[in-house]
């Protein structure tokens, strides 16, 4: 960026992210704040990415929805803002969107059905709290946490009331499968093998 934005009083929009040089850097912006991505992920934190890349865009071949890994903008307008005043975009280490009018050219402009968040120590505090609110308030449907350090998988559902349920924690020997995506069953032992 030619001048890096501070994490202080001054508010963002999409219209300022837009000018910034991101050959370096990486940014988020959620409710205004700007949140510095780096430093660049780490080799686990990027063969995490690669595996569920790999396993929904097998499992999405010929269904209605489409995955897609960061950096990919995601824009969560919060009602009914142009493009250029939306205060929140962030990228997700996967999102999963089945309705197609949310996508554009600039990447996504609505909430994805599916959101993974890979945790490293840099992000842990921002996936696990800012962004945990924001995904519920937005209302994507499946939040999921993956968590290498203690090698679990946190899934967090949206129900009725528009808050996650208490999340479900997967571990060693256990199978995720969710009703989000019939017959997708994934080995947590897979997810981790080295």
């Amino acid at each position: 960026m030619q001048s890096s934005p501070r994490k202080l009083d001054q508010k963002f929009t999409y219209k300022d992210y837009l000018t910034w040089n991101d050959e370096n850097e990486r940014w988020e912006i959620i409710t205004g704040i700007a949140y510095d991505m780096s430093p660049a992920p780490t080799r686990v934190h990027q063969r995490l990415s690669m595996f569920f890349s790999g396993l929904f865009s097998q499992y999405l071949r010929g269904k209605d929805c489409n995955a897609y890994a960061a950096p990919f903008d995601v824009r969560l307008p919060g009602g009914f803002k142009a493009d250029n005043d939306v205060e929140t975009v962030v990228q997700p280490d996967i999102s999963v969107f089945c309705d197609k009018s949310k996508l554009d050219d600039r990447g996504a402009n609505g909430a994805p059905d599916l959101i993974i968040e890979i945790l490293s120590p840099s992000t842990a505090s921002k996936d696990l709290k800012e962004k945990f609110f924001l995904y519920e308030r937005v209302g994507v449907k499946e939040y999921w946490v993956v968590d290498p350090a203690n090698r679990t998988l946190t899934v967090f559902v949206l129900v009725e009331s528009g808050k996650y349920a208490r999340g479900v924690v997967y571990a060693g020997e256990d199978i995720l499968k969710t009703a989000l995506f019939d017959g997708l069953e994934i080995r947590l032992e897979e997810v981790y093998r080295d």
